[in-house]
């Protein structure tokens, strides 16, 4: 049997294996409820999991505390007593999950792993409403919107120059700050004016690209799937390195297209945005949802 051949059984078996101890797990709260364990000689559930299946009491009181958290939500509670979803997975997003939003919750744990899930709960937690959150557009896929306005923010940030060391600002920067303010000049709108020059430079930057890029399509050049140096740097420039979502804090690890590739072959930086993995996998399970209703 060759090194390959060893593999693909141990991944083949493996998948089976998880598949079923799922299915089991899934079968725990009637078992609890007829008592069956009492009839075939355990203790109690938690032994019969454990010598049946190898399931611990965590992930056993886990199942039975879900179970009772979906007796409202049928649809979440079939995935879980069928097994078709791990309770690992299911377990992720029971703090989010009401009778409205469990369809939507159902399709995601499909298609998400664990860490997708808990990052997608927490962006609800946060005030990000998962419906808001799917883009209409049939070309673009769903991105979580940023709930503050920009400009307000750096108003209510530098309200006092005292805030600005909370920035983590230079020390010389902030003398600079100090000395200004102290000379009767608005520091907050001096600041604001920087800001806006800077936006309105990245979107000329944005602008120029997607003439330069119009006209290459014009003239029939083939587009790969390969983003162009000029459009990451501008997208950095705009997004910097942390993942574009509201209040998500990791690295931005990949650029999303909003405007889906397959379909409209271009870079569009207007259309694209620095993502963390965990996002960038939302995004596209989102949009595959999407899809699927129309």
């Amino acid at each position: 049997m060759t090194d390959e051949k060893l593999y693909e059984l141990c991944e083949m078996y493996g998948a089976r294996a998880l598949q079923w101890r799922s299915k089991f797990i899934g079968l725990l709260p009637e078992v609890e409820r007829r008592r069956l364990y009492l009839k075939k000689g355990f203790s109690d559930v938690f032994e019969f999991a454990a010598k049946l299946a190898g399931v611990s009491q965590k992930q056993a009181q886990r199942v039975l505390q879900l179970e009772t958290k979906f007796a409202d939500k049928p649809i979440l509670k079939e995935a879980l007593t069928s097994g078709e979803i791990s309770a690992n997975k299911l377990a992720k997003i029971a703090s989010i999950a009401t009778v409205e939003n469990q369809e939507i919750l159902f399709n995601q744990s499909k298609l998400l792993n664990c860490r997708s899930l808990e990052t997608l709960a927490r962006d609800v937690r946060h005030g990000n409403d998962l419906d808001e959150s799917v883009a209409q557009d049939e070309n673009r896929n769903g991105l979580f919107e940023r709930k503050n306005d920009d400009k307000s923010v750096h108003v209510n940030t530098l309200a006092k120059i005292e805030n600005l060391i909370k920035l983590n600002l230079a020390d010389e920067v902030v003398a600079k700050l100090s000395e200004l303010r102290e000379k009767g000049i608005d520091v907050s709108e001096l600041i604001l004016e920087f800001l806006e020059k800077r936006e309105n430079e990245i979107e000329e930057r944005k602008a120029k690209i997607v003439l330069e890029q119009a006209l290459k399509a014009k003239d029939k050049v083939v587009v790969t799937r390969h983003i162009p140096v000029e459009v990451r740097k501008v997208l950095v420039e705009e997004h910097g390195t942390k993942c574009a979502v509201s209040n998500c804090k990791k690295l931005a690890e990949t650029m999303h297209h909003t405007a889906r590739f397959a379909l409209v072959k271009e870079h569009n930086p207007y259309f694209m945005a620095p993502l963390c993995i965990e996002h960038h996998e939302i995004a596209h399970a989102i949009d595959l949802r999407v899809q699927r209703k129309k």
